[in-house]
């Protein structure tokens, strides 16, 4: 039987996170789901996996936890030595947790600052230092941005900052990685819209977007399969934002 490459994808049981592990699926990954709360969307998720003909794993984790990164990694290095699992290496790791919490500057709980700031960007730094070191023959990591990162949302600060430093973060990761991992971001604009924007709030950015529709996540996954194949790229965001990012 056939040996697989193995990717790694954060928050990858529903949303962005569920399209980029679809597309590493159709890629021919095996694929480990990271989810934190989404057990019923995992099984799913799971079982849309498996349809490709590939493995699919999953693990509960709370990224903003240490030793639960440790614990995922340490699943990654139990799967990759069961001759049975039908894996070859470490290839892929993508960082697509995340949350948004909403507020302003002058108000905002400090316990919503350190929640952004540690699954946004910590989890992703402490995820990429495991991967980078199990992949030893190579291999990807990609950082899910935001448009926002590049914009100053005063209902999102933790949530902007964040984002901003994860694109710092990621071209210093790669230069630090190279030559053997390439670290590159993804920054999606207006895909799917989150609880904490209205339908109203929703409706009114996509009319100030140049292309006037939100993008489909099949649009945005398509980036990853880019990264993928254009192995000269490495310490860089694309962008994929249906022109947000010119208004």
């Amino acid at each position: 039987m056939a040996e697989f490459p193995l990717a790694v994808v954060t928050g990858g049981a529903h949303r962005l996170g569920r399209a980029f592990a679809l597309t590493l699926a159709y890629q021919g990954y095996a694929v480990l789901v990271h989810y934190h709360r989404s057990t019923h969307l995992t099984n799913k998720t799971i079982a849309e996996l498996k349809s490709f003909g590939v493995p699919a794993f999953s693990i509960q984790a709370d990224l903003t936890q240490a030793e639960h990164v440790e614990a995922l990694f340490a699943l990654v290095d139990s799967l990759l030595s069961q001759p049975d699992a039908h894996l070859e290496r470490l290839a892929v790791l993508v960082n697509s947790a995340a949350v948004m919490p909403r507020g302003n500057a002058q108000t905002l709980p400090v316990e919503d600052w350190d929640a952004a700031l540690d699954l946004n960007l910590r989890a992703p730094f402490l995820c990429a230092q495991q991967a980078s070191l199990r992949m030893t023959r190579g291999g990807l990591i990609v950082n899910v941005s935001d448009v926002g990162a590049e914009k100053a949302w005063s209902r999102f600060p933790s949530y902007t900052v964040s984002k901003a430093a994860l694109e710092s973060l990621t071209r210093v990761l790669a230069r630090s990685f190279a030559p053997s991992v390439r670290v590159n971001a993804i920054a999606p604009g207006l895909v799917l819209p989150s609880e904490n924007v209205t339908p109203e709030e929703w409706d009114k950015l996509i009319q100030r977007l140049p292309l006037k529709r939100a993008a489909t996540t099949e649009e945005v996954a398509s980036a990853l399969e880019f990264l993928i194949k254009n192995e000269y790229i490495t310490g860089q965001t694309i962008v994929v934002d249906g022109g947000y990012s010119l208004v």
